[in-house]
């Protein structure tokens, strides 16, 4: 048995200068392989003096950091935070009356008896790695011997969704617009832009972001603020030879995209080799699932070859017109010449500048690191790649110590929808919603428990509610989805508040390869404050 403090209901158990549940002790050096308090360290004959960097921090990069469970996030009896404790920590503070579940999804107690007055509260800091389509999220906290991890959290974006309802929403617009009156003319872009405006898919990136922040500052004592400013170069990813004045050439010096097209693939098919023959302009990657007009994307097809393949996916059409070895030739061919998309890149440098501003106006200190310096102190701990890793890895890390061993998956779901109406494909509308969102005393997003007593579906399934007016609900859970479950079998745990959260596991710890990493130098890889 793990060796704990002394019992909660004494009073030595709550002295702010002993083993306070709240806070670490003021103690020499720690490590992670004893049990403490509220997950915390205890001394073992290390004197206090600082480590040597040059032979610790290389003894620590031979050693996996340990794989520990999330933390429990805990607030004083005002709703203050204080320190995230171990989950066996927080299931004594549960029995003994002394905490409350405070919320389920993230698990957040509340002590009863404590104020933050009364506690140690060293603080912990926040990393983020912005991702184009998920961003991680490591909460941590420093020791001697390195970070800490306590929570990751990995925040799913919505960006290609939001993408497809705008240009939905755009159709919709154009089609009622010219529906009565033909040939009408577009609505004229005249609308000026605010200074710092960005898409709305991309604004959302930003905003999601904040929002996992401020939660996180109710539930945790967030003293800093680390951010990975990571910076594509985009011409430098489409050609790796590129330098000097070829950055200000693009790959249309000197051409319009056409003759660039009809020199690239030689005035000829793309598809079935026809020559002196009427040419298109043909999307490899059809618009409607995805494609750009980016050069890369854009071949040349004879008129039977345009129209035939039409929006159909590239490998489909070709078997389908083709013998299936010729297929796979041509299409090799084709690809070879077309470019991976750089949507995820422009996505992240784009709004990279605009959440170090919104990180900035919290008034927390905030640090960046480049993607260079992440990988390099991932590399170097032995540790996966992952969103929440390298949120762990960022800026200036003397060691990692530990991480959690799962993940908590979070994604914007929302609170509803204005619209009353759902319609078809060609926006005629199929069926009305109800104008109240409450049935039965739930609503769509509330976290529930479903017992049902028998059928296919019996059992007890906890998840995510999606209600109906006829009192017969859909359950998902764990990426399922059950439907027709009545609201009689089911039980409020949690109100809905516009997020869906789901949990993994973290992925392992890398085995040991030999790697040419750079050395990281005096002011190299220091971490330090942007100023733009």
């Amino acid at each position: 048995m793990l060796p704990q403090s002394a019992a909660l209901e004494f009073a030595s158990a709550d002295n702010l200068r002993g083993k306070d549940e709240t806070g670490s002790e003021r103690r020499g050096n720690p490590v992670t392989v004893v049990q403490h308090g509220r997950g915390e360290t205890r001394e073992i004959g290390r004197n206090s003096a600082e480590p040597d960097l040059s032979s610790e921090a290389e003894d620590r990069s031979l050693t996996a950091p340990q794989i520990t469970a999330s933390r429990v996030f805990v607030l004083d009896k005002h709703g203050n935070p204080l320190m995230p404790c171990s989950s066996a920590r927080a299931r004594k503070l549960l029995k003994s009356k002394r905490a409350r579940v405070h919320r389920l999804a993230p698990f957040v107690i509340r002590l009863v008896d404590r104020e933050v007055t009364q506690s140690e509260v060293p603080g912990v800091e926040v990393g983020i790695d912005p991702g184009s389509k998920a961003t991680g999220i490591s909460v941590f906290r420093d020791s001697p011997d390195g970070r800490v991890g306590l929570v990751a959290i990995e925040l799913q974006h919505r960006g290609q969704y939001i993408h497809k309802k705008l240009q939905q929403r755009s159709g919709y617009r154009r089609g009622r617009r010219s529906r009565n009156l033909r040939y009408r003319a577009p609505r004229f872009n005249n609308r000026a832009k605010p200074k710092g405006w960005l898409a709305p898919s991309l604004q959302h990136r930003v905003d999601s972001t904040m929002s996992i922040v401020s939660r996180l500052r109710q539930w945790a004592p967030v003293t800093g603020i680390h951010q990975e400013l990571v910076r594509f170069d985009m011409q430098q990813m489409q050609n790796p030879e590129i330098s000097g004045v070829e950055y200000q050439q693009g790959e249309l010096a000197g051409y319009e995209v056409r003759e660039y097209l009809l020199a690239k693939w030689n005035r000829t098919c793309a598809y079935c080799g026809a020559t002196d023959v009427p040419l298109n302009i043909d999307h490899i990657q059809p618009k409607i699932k995805g494609g750009s007009n980016r050069v890369s994307n854009l071949t040349l097809a004879c008129i039977l070859c345009n129209q035939s393949k039409d929006a159909i996916e590239l490998s489909t059409w070709l078997t389908s017109r083709f013998a299936p070895t010729e297929a796979e030739d041509i299409a090799k061919r084709v690809l070879a010449r077309a470019k991976s998309p750089l949507r995820d890149a422009a996505a992240v440098n784009s709004t990279r500048w605009a959440l170090y501003s919104a990180l900035q106006a919290t008034g927390l200190p905030v640090s960046v690191g480049t993607g260079g310096q992440t990988k390099w102190n991932r590399s170097r701990f032995r540790l996966a790649k992952s969103h929440t890793l390298d949120a762990l890895c960022v800026g200036q890390v003397n060691g990692v110590v530990a991480h959690p061993s799962n993940v908590i998956i979070s994604k914007a779901t929302g609170r509803g929808t204005y619209s009353r109406t759902v319609s078809d494909k060609s926006g005629f509308p199929r069926l009305m919603r109800p104008r109240i969102k409450c049935i039965q005393g739930f609503q769509t997003g509330d976290l529930v428990q479903t017992v049902v007593p028998s059928g296919k579906k019996m059992g007890t399934h906890v998840g995510r509610v999606a209600v109906r007016s006829s009192g017969s609900f859909n359950i998902t859970t764990k990426g399922k989805t059950m439907q027709g479950i009545s609201h009689r079998h089911c039980t409020l745990l949690q109100r809905g508040d516009g997020w869906g959260y789901e949990q993994r596991k973290e992925v392992g710890p890398v085995a040991r390869v030999g790697l040419s990493l750079p050395t990281a130098k005096a002011g190299g890889f220091s971490s330090h404050t942007h100023s733009r």
